[in-house]
């Protein structure tokens, strides 16, 4: 059962040293409770303590990295059954599948498009995470050899070893021990040889079984054989199976506390339909999966795995926000126009997107609302004529351009006569209430 604040505060140090960040050790104490920081940010709780706080703020489904790196993927953690409820915090890996009996120019292509499938969303960098490299070929060598070209194409890529022979995962995990790969292949049969190699080479391992039964007890077996960083795979194939196995080993948990399926899920869509397959991907991303393994990546897939990914791990009480700041378009000289809009992800890439198509280089003020859009934010008394005037003083763009004359959207024009008081010696252009008229609006001016 997990302890209140007050039992964690008796077990602290008490001395109020700081070191752990917080002022006082009954604020550490709290923040441990509600799963807002690690335990071992304290350095001076005693082994005793460590040991009892360890067990009671351990989260119900357990963390780790897949990878490593600044593209490492965070995965575990997750604390609550419905994002509405708190939020989902660690966004599921998706991995593209190849057999290693494929030539190497295909295993070639496969690693650089995974490199290459990086894309910009308003103001989140997305990707395909990870690569599985599955043992077809029967053969010890040939698999290491594909594992090390894979490895050697896609650098930052997080590696998985789809593999359940012994001999070829352990030669393989040598390989590339350095990545963090994951084990993808520890069965009943097979689990004290893969529980061997994944904690001499300190690597995850993912424990497969036939039904969520049969994986509890090989999950109780690893962990009996020192394994604590496993991935589950509970052999869901269709949809349905993946949503009734997804959601009891999510449910077990986190309202069971039930500790053999308190760890991330895998779930393997690889279909023979490219559309079938993301259509299956998605279900597995909005109910719980940790990782998805798919056949191939292509853009279209990437795109719509990569847009539902972003949204269900967004927190939906939080506006998405870009940084304050004034950002270049082009390459605008001294005298491009200067405009200005909140931070709201949306609207500032709504809005700079439009600028853009217009072709005439500019500036554009992206001001603190939030996260709030124009109207909302100037409604709650966040986008004001004295907080936009304050922005643009301390913002220093008075000694890049050549002119005073500032352009605010079209829905705050009642800003203008305030703002020209507040800005003296400014000159306030009440631009387009709609973001598609602003390449006209400013193709007009230019001329």
């Amino acid at each position: 059962m997990a302890l209140t604040g007050v039992q964690i505060f008796k077990l602290l140090p008490k001395t109020n040293c700081k070191k752990c960040g917080f002022p006082t050790c009954l604020a550490f104490a709290m923040a441990l409770a509600q799963a807002k920081v690690d335990l071992a940010k304290c350095p001076d709780v005693s082994e005793e303590a460590k040991k009892t706080l360890g067990e009671a703020s351990a989260p119900p489904i357990r963390t780790f990295n897949l990878g490593t790196g600044e593209k490492a993927v965070k995965m575990g953690g997750e604390t609550v059954l419905f994002r509405h409820d708190k939020k989902f915090f660690n966004p599921c890996a998706l991995a593209v599948n190849i057999k290693d009996n494929s030539s190497d120019d295909e295993l070639v292509k496969i690693a650089t498009g995974v490199v290459s499938s990086e894309m910009d969303r308003v103001g989140q960098k997305l990707r395909v995470d990870a690569i599985s490299v599955e043992y077809a070929s029967g053969n010890v060598s040939q698999y290491e050899k594909a594992v090390k070209l894979v490895a050697e194409k896609a650098p930052d890529a997080a590696l998985i070893l789809n593999c359940k022979d012994a001999a070829a995962a352990e030669s393989a995990v040598k390989a590339v021990a350095a990545r963090k790969p994951l084990l993808y292949g520890a069965a009943a049969e097979n689990a004290e040889a893969m529980a061997a190699i994944a904690k001499t080479h300190g690597v995850p391992l993912c424990a497969c079984a036939q039904g969520l039964d049969a994986l509890s007890a090989l999950t109780e077996k690893l962990q009996g054989l020192g394994i604590n960083d496993l991935v589950l795979d509970s052999g869901a194939k269709t949809a349905k199976e993946i949503i009734e196995h997804n959601t009891q080993i999510r449910r077990s948990a986190l309202k069971k506390g039930f500790k053999p399926l308190g760890f991330p899920i895998l779930n393997c869509v690889i279909r023979d339909g490219s559309a079938f397959e993301a259509a299956v991907a998605t279900v597995s991303i909005a109910k719980y999966a940790s990782i998805v393994v798919l056949s191939s990546i292509e853009k279209w897939k990437d795109l719509a795995l990569f847009t539902l990914r972003q949204n269900i791990y967004t927190d939906p009480q939080v506006p998405m926000q870009v940084e304050q700041k004034i950002y270049k378009i082009g390459e605008p000289s001294a005298a491009s126009p200067l405009m200005i809009t909140t931070n709201f992800s949306l609207t500032y890439f709504i809005v700079s997107g439009e600028v853009e198509n217009s072709k005439v280089p500019s500036r554009l003020a992206v001001m603190d609302s939030e996260g709030l859009s124009v109207l909302t934010a100037w409604a709650a008394g966040k986008f004001t004529a004295a907080k936009i005037a304050q922005f643009i003083k301390d913002s220093g763009i008075e000694s890049e351009i050549t002119h005073k004359e500032l352009i605010i959207p079209g829905q705050v024009a009642i800003l203008s006569g305030a703002l020209e008081d507040k800005l003296e010696g400014w000159k306030i252009v009440v631009g387009p209430r709609e973001a598609n008229a602003i390449p006209t609006f400013l193709k007009t001016r230019a001329s």
